[in-house]
């Protein structure tokens, strides 16, 4: 006899029902995030059939399983860590428009060069997959396209073709019988990652997940669907700027802190091999404001230029204005200025850039958005050749930073010819090139680069 559906108000964050509606999560406490949907008790046992697997020891494991699957993008590959993992599941994430489907349909391309490739959209029909593949150069020869929504005939699919690698696009338009409600709702979303996790590990096949993302720029759905899969993928930039950065926030089988850069043109994503070249390649010399820093992502040093423009506020409350950085952070940059260099912001607007959509965290970029700050305060052009690199305290002082060597090399080699650093870490040098400058408080960073005065 069939469970008689039943309807429950469902957070769309955390999963969490509530037989009626109320404006705040009990679990996550978020606001405005229940919705009421259809819930239908699954039927006994997952519905998919799959030999029973053995306990094996862990040196009997074949050497076959180590070995990754290269995609033929060596940006892509370095943020999965060297390639694809047989049977893994990874979810990519990013902004409509950004080209998600475009970096999985061009490794795909390379990919089918080793077997066949399964592609599955339940937005786009076949002949508009062609398009888009046509529009890219690709021929697709073996890469197979299936336009269907449900995940039952999806499974069936994969488990005939037994493709080396599966694309589907995306989660959020899977469904599947054994649950009630409409396609996107957070029972679906669980459910349907859940299976095809089993098809990925019980038939050794690589699935990639591609999913929507809420405004704030999260994977749309429950935080569950992240604990699920192997990786966590997001795609970023502006949709009106050329370039694309990948990134990782979980990968079970490699590093979260590599990025990888791409450029967005009418033939699909481009690789940005050498992008400290790339971010300063538009540089203006001799401008107010302008301020280059190395930073690291991963394994790899990248030089970004970091802008700052400070005018006098028409208003009774300046406007802060920041991408690319942590707004929090310049806001603490901001107050260090004032308090610790004599210059207070406190009546002038405030807008920080960093060229290129490139997203820097971390706090070796403290010390040259201070100088791009006061460089912009005073109308005084640091040096052009000069690369700035330092946490900054709430005292003033500058702390070390990790891989100073090598963040000092990309400078050289991009033609740099000073820089300065804090003087803590001017131990941390294998010998250099650049004329290095160790400055141990802000002030003496802000009066060696000629920005303050004496």
């Amino acid at each position: 006899m069939p469970a008689k559906p039943r309807t429950a108000f469902v957070c769309q964050n955390c999963g969490t029902q509530s037989p009626k509606w109320v404006g705040r999560c009990p679990s996550c406490d978020g606001w405005n995030t229940l919705i009421e949907e259809r819930v239908v008790a699954p039927p006994k046992g997952r519905g998919i059939a799959r030999s029973p697997r053995t306990v094996v020891a862990l040196n009997e494991v074949p050497a076959d399983a180590e070995e990754r699957i290269p995609t033929g993008l060596g940006e892509f590959d370095r943020v999965l860590g060297g390639g694809i993992v047989r049977g893994s599941c990874v979810l990519l994430g990013g902004d409509p428009g950004i080209g998600k489907s475009s970096l999985l349909m061009q490794a795909s391309s390379s990919l089918a060069q080793r077997g066949d490739v399964l592609y599955v959209s339940g937005e786009e029909s076949a002949a508009q997959i062609k398009l888009r593949a046509r529009r890219f150069g690709i021929e697709g020869g073996r890469i197979y396209v299936l336009s269907e929504t449900d995940l039952g005939t999806v499974i069936e699919a994969i488990r005939r073709l037994r493709p080396i690698f599966t694309v589907i696009d995306s989660i959020q338009t899977m469904s599947s019988d054994a649950i009630g409600s409409a396609a996107g709702g957070v029972s679906q979303l669980r459910e349907c990652t859940a299976r095809l996790l089993e098809v990925a590990k019980g038939d050794d096949v690589p699935i990639f997940l591609v999913g929507h993302v809420t405004k704030e720029g999260a994977v749309a759905g429950p935080r569950v669907l992240e604990h699920i899969v192997d990786a966590v993928l997001y795609l970023e930039g502006e949709r009106f700027h050329a370039f694309r950065i990948l990134r990782g926030t979980k990968n079970r089988f490699g590093s979260t802190d590599e990025v990888g850069v791409f450029e967005m043109g009418e033939s699909g994503l481009r690789e940005v091999t050498n992008p400290s070249e790339v971010f300063l390649e538009e540089r203006s010399r001799g401008v107010a404001g302008s301020v280059v820093v190395p930073t690291v992502e991963g394994t790899r040093p990248l030089l970004v230029e970091v802008q700052a423009l400070v005018t006098p506020t028409n208003f009774g409350l300046p406007r802060r204005t920041v991408n690319g950085a942590d707004p929090q952070r310049v806001a603490v940059l901001l107050a260090v200025l004032a308090k610790r260099a004599g210059l207070s912001l406190g009546t002038h607007d405030v807008y920080v850039n960093l060229v290129g959509g490139l997203r820097v965290r971390e706090p070796a970029a403290d010390l040259a958005l201070a100088v791009a700050l006061a460089s912009a305060l005073r109308d005084r052009p640091a040096d052009p050749r000069t690369v700035f690199v330092g946490e900054l305290g709430l005292g003033g002082e500058l702390r070390r930073v990790q891989r100073v060597a090598a963040r000092l090399k990309e400078a050289q080699r991009l033609g740099f010819e000073r820089a300065v650093v804090p003087q803590a870490s001017l131990g941390d040098l294998n010998g250099t090139g650049l004329e290095v400058i160790g400055a141990p408080t802000l002030r003496d960073a802000l009066m060696r680069s000629g920005i303050a005065d004496s």
